[in-house]
């Protein structure tokens, strides 16, 4: 697969980096079966409430299953550092508990999941960030005609700016290794 055709998967589907192999192919996994996508809630579901007593935390659990992925909500009604601790600088913390889960569903369903993790509502509060931010670049693009390139961020992040500037009318495209792939947002 051409690395414009690993931009088109990106565009067409939230690849991680797992997904890219070390030629930059992209190898999207197979669709899933709603049972499937729910006993992977479950199973994550469990893993999260047994984390949470351990560390002796209050929240709240929520599943949800939608666009062929589960996605996890941790809540409370009340403010709680606690849980914003889980979530760490720059969402380090809950990064790292998202793949700990990925890998405990992975343990118990010998499945690789790509579920999302969200804890607080850190990730809704990003993607508003992350879409002001293609759009500040977009602008600036727009006005001196120069690529711009955005700070470095993970394949989920990515996907989320790819899809604002690709809205905007505008082209973007990740380059870089590892932790420092960006995207560059660019009028052609």
């Amino acid at each position: 697969m051409s690395a414009e055709s690993t931009e088109h998967a990106l565009s067409e589907e939230i690849i991680d980096d797992q997904d890219v192999s070390e030629n930059g192919e992209a190898s999207l996994p197979k669709a899933s079966s709603a049972s499937h996508l729910e006993e992977e809630g479950d199973v994550a579901a469990d893993y999260l409430e047994e984390l949470l007593d351990i560390a002796d935390i209050d929240g709240d659990i929520d599943i949800e299953v939608r666009n062929g992925r589960t996605y996890i909500s941790i809540v409370t009604e009340e403010e709680s550092d606690a849980l914003d601790s889980l979530v760490g600088e720059d969402g380090e913390v809950l990064e790292a508990l998202q793949e700990l889960t990925r890998l405990s569903v992975l343990s118990a369903t010998e499945n690789r999941s790509r579920l999302v993790l969200d804890i607080n509502g850190y990730r809704q509060e990003r993607t508003g960030h992350l879409q002001k931010v293609a759009e500040d670049a977009a602008a600036s693009v727009k006005e001196s005609g120069q690529p711009v390139a955005l700070e470095p961020m993970s394949a989920y992040e990515r996907k989320i700016v790819h899809d604002a500037v690709a809205d905007l009318g505008l082209v973007s495209e990740s380059e870089g290794e590892g932790a420092g792939r960006h995207i560059v947002v660019s009028a052609e």
